[in-house]
């Protein structure tokens, strides 16, 4: 039997093998896939004893020389959410100060932890809070129980490990350092601030969780307003909505619990009334920005180019 095929039919069996035959022509010239690089960035592990893994580090080091003073220096905590953030605010931003008023191309270090995901709750809950910290059930039938109260050590670890690193690998400017943390990354730029004033120029706490722990943040605040006088500026930060709803959120069936987590943690009311306490402390410069149509979680991005702009803007 003759099977005919119109002529329709005919173009359009041809076209399609000509697709196939492009599309692995194309497959073939671009070659396998490969992970995506940061532009300027490297990554290496570092610290860890006693059962503790290390820190993922990332670095990014701008091109071209140092200026005469050494690079300035932002560091990120909970880096592997952030620190891509930063450093493409930095390739975009810094070279062109007269439009963004950033006065240097800068480094950046992100302080993040082994793994792919944006945030590793059981330890980030451990390096940013203040002690004595407490035990909390685990999450899952069979996971660890979550503790909390090692913002000590970690602190140590910046001293003693990190920062000695950064300034290894890189002319550093040590008149111009910044830290920058989110929610317990923010508690923790606190506590680091009230215990060790001058191991930055520069403090950054974003939607701070001051709440935490029945204000236990605030026994370290008192031990610097009892203290000599600081050389140092802070900026803190909060999203409109981390006092009420967001539109988005004011229909959901949790609306209420949402509600009540927003009223519990207080968390503009507090990082407001810290700021004004902070620029009470002599030498201290301290300074509030409430962020407009943000969440504590959309809050993330603006918060980080705010930092950017806080440290590194032109003097003058």
């Amino acid at each position: 039997m003759t099977t005919l095929v119109s002529r329709r039919a005919l173009a359009g069996l041809l076209a399609a093998a000509s697709l196939t035959l492009e599309q692995r022509s194309v497959m073939a010239a671009a070659g396998p896939d490969e992970p995506a690089r940061l532009a300027g960035a490297v990554s290496f592990d570092l610290g860890g004893d006693k059962g503790q893994a290390p820190w993922r580090i990332t670095l990014y080091i701008p091109p071209g020389e140092p200026p005469a003073a050494g690079w300035p220096v932002l560091y990120l905590l909970d880096g592997n959410a952030v620190t891509a953030t930063a450093i493409d605010i930095e390739r975009v931003q810094a070279p062109y100060p007269d439009a963004t008023g950033i006065g240097s191309r800068f480094v950046i270090v992100g302080v993040g932890y082994l793994g792919d995901e944006a945030y590793d709750s059981r330890r980030r809950s451990w390096d940013y809070t203040p002690p004595p910290g407490r035990s909390y059930p685990t999450s899952t039938p069979d996971g660890p129980v979550l503790r909390t109260g090692g913002a000590e050590g970690f602190l140590r670890f910046v001293v003693d490990d990190l920062k000695p690193v950064i300034a290894q690998r890189c002319r550093i400017d040590p008149s111009r350092q910044g830290l920058f943390g989110h929610s317990f990354g923010g508690l923790f730029v606190l506590y680091a601030l009230a215990h060790m004033p001058t191991l930055f120029s520069h403090w950054v706490a974003a939607s701070p969780s001051i709440y935490w722990e029945d204000l236990v943040l605030l026994k370290s605040i008192e031990r610097l307003e009892a203290g000599p006088s600081v050389r140092a500026r802070t900026l803190l930060l909060a999203g409109t909505f981390e006092e009420e709803l967001a539109p988005f959120q004011r229909e959901a069936p949790d609306r209420e619990a949402r509600l009540d987590r927003l009223k519990s943690a207080r968390t503009v009311e507090l990082t407001r009334a810290m700021a004004d306490r902070l620029s009470q402390i002599p030498g201290l410069t301290s300074q509030f920005r409430l962020i407009s149509g943000r969440t504590h979680m959309t809050v993330l991005p603006d918060a980080v180019n705010e930092a950017v702009a806080f440290v590194m803007q032109r003097d003058g």
